[in-house]
């Protein structure tokens, strides 16, 4: 047996799967995030601990997992988790999503040195500018760093008190050469930092330690590897068997996600595009971000007391966009602007414009901010003809139609089952604790596909034009 730990921002999975890789058990613990000002966004490092802990003690309870072999970690990116020579935690984790360190990540990125090596603009959430910020307005803290861990690296830290990290998450950090899959010392050196407050480096479908007797006898097990893992869009991608080049997966989860697996590493910093590793060696991928897609339709839930189900389960069929638009940049953007600063907009609202016509727009809106990413991909080279649709989001095939649409190419929605983080982290752990190669994260089934509507594309393609011509208009306002 396996298992995959995957660390979200709202709540831990834990999922036991067989050497079938049939789901035996599952589990989840829900998480809190901190936002103490504006732009900051924060975890307790002791909190993920505890999760990991309930999880397995659940797991245990729901199945014999005396045969477990091996367990495999997803999590969060880009968060900032600082320990002492102790290994005690010397504040809270500063999340992916916080950006309280927009002015020196745009200092790190003036310097030529970090795109050329990470392949990647020095974007705020990354962790570097995170740690630069800590340096500058917590000094005392700064100075205690002995080493700093990704979020589910230091989950690895409980689990079996080994610093370690993996290429995919690593290649985050803006510390990272993500050509050579190593920590780069000019970049380290850059920031005040050195190779010793890094973890050490394994693949992510690689051992990096043994499961702490005491948590491997929750589980009546013995001896359990615990594998490299991976950042959580990568974990995703094994967990849906996005691993040959040209393969894609979309997610609709709180941020959006368009991933594209590459054979080669094919660094474009100035598109905004996020070129990383991948979980597997010798393979890389591309990601266009974005900061809120299901997270916009759950603001406009809160703004109108209905639940997101009850605004989308009545669009009807698939409608040419209307006069009204929304840029959903709720805390900033990514792919493509690289702007922390900007703030969402609705547009030509007028007495017509209800509740659902401002779904329609809000479900548009994130729609046309994936086709911004898929531009910035093709600047790239990379061409994406198809991707999977996952994510809570992919639940409402009006949103598939108008997301297939906006994009001139294909979705296809799994069969149900497990095939997300959760799945690939565990997939990595059997791939640590037997020797199994990436063969072993095949595709899932497809239940359904939604292709572009023809006769709407044209419609979609010119709201997307006035969508870009918007966001120039008001960036600075």
């Amino acid at each position: 047996m396996f298992i995959g730990l995957d660390l979200g921002t709202s709540s831990l999975k834990a999922i036991l799967i067989d050497d079938a890789q049939t789901v035996l058990a599952e589990h989840t613990v829900p998480l809190t995030v901190q936002r103490p000002h504006d732009g900051w966004s924060e975890q307790d490092p002791d909190s993920w601990f505890n999760a990991a802990e309930q999880a397995l003690v659940a797991l245990a309870s729901r199945a014999d997992c005396s045969s477990v072999k091996g367990v495999g970690l997803s999590g969060h990116m880009h968060g900032a988790t600082l320990f002492d020579a102790n290994d005690e935690p010397l504040r809270p984790c500063m999340l992916w999503n916080d950006t309280r360190s927009h002015v020196e990540a745009g200092e790190m990125d003036e310097n030529p040195l970090f795109r050329a090596t990470t392949g990647n603009i020095v974007f705020p959430g990354f962790t570097a500018p995170k740690v630069e910020w800590v340096r500058r307005n917590e000094p005392a803290v700064f100075d205690r760093i002995a080493k700093i861990l990704l979020p589910k690296d230091a989950l690895r830290l409980f689990l079996t008190g080994e610093h370690v990290s993996e290429m995919s998450d690593a290649a985050g950090t803006a510390w990272f050469d993500t050509a050579a899959r190593d920590w780069s010392d000019p970049l380290l050196s850059a920031c005040n930092l050195d190779r010793s407050q890094m973890p050490h480096l394994v693949e992510g479908s690689a051992p990096s330690g043994t499961l702490r007797p005491e948590l491997a006898a929750i589980l009546g097990a013995q001896n359990v590897i615990v594998a490299g893992g991976a950042g959580d869009n990568a974990a995703a991608a094994i967990g849906a068997g996005v691993i040959k080049d040209g393969t894609a997966f979309l997610s609709l989860g709180t941020s959006g996600v368009l991933f594209a697996a590459n054979d080669a590493y094919r660094p474009d910093p100035a598109s905004a595009v996020h070129s990383f590793c991948h979980a597997v060696s010798d393979t890389w991928h591309q990601m266009g971000v974005i900061l809120a897609a299901t997270d916009a339709l759950e603001w406009l839930s809160r703004l109108t007391g209905q639940s997101a189900q009850a605004l989308t389960q009545d669009l009807g069929s698939l409608k040419p966009p209307s006069q009204t638009l929304f840029l959903p940049y709720l805390g900033g953007e990514r792919t493509p602007h690289n702007n922390a600063q900007v703030r969402g907009q609705f547009l030509h609202l007028d007495h017509a414009t209800d509740a659902q016509a401002a779904t329609r727009a809000v479900l548009e809106g994130v729609a046309f901010a994936f086709a911004d990413c898929r531009d910035a991909l093709a600047s790239t080279g990379t061409r994406i003809q198809g991707a999977l649709a996952l994510g809570g989001g992919a639940r409402s095939e009006y949103w598939l139609q108008v997301l297939a649409t906006a994009l001139d190419f294909p979705l296809h929605l799994p069969k149900g089952g497990e095939f997300g983080a959760a799945m690939g982290a565990a997939r990595l752990g059997m791939m640590a604790a037997t020797g199994a190669d990436q063969s072993i994260a095949t595709p899932p089934e497809i239940a359904r596909s939604f292709e572009p509507d023809q006769a709407l594309t044209q419609a979609f393609s010119d709201s997307h034009g006035r969508y870009r011509a918007a966001y120039q208009t008001l960036k600075n306002l």
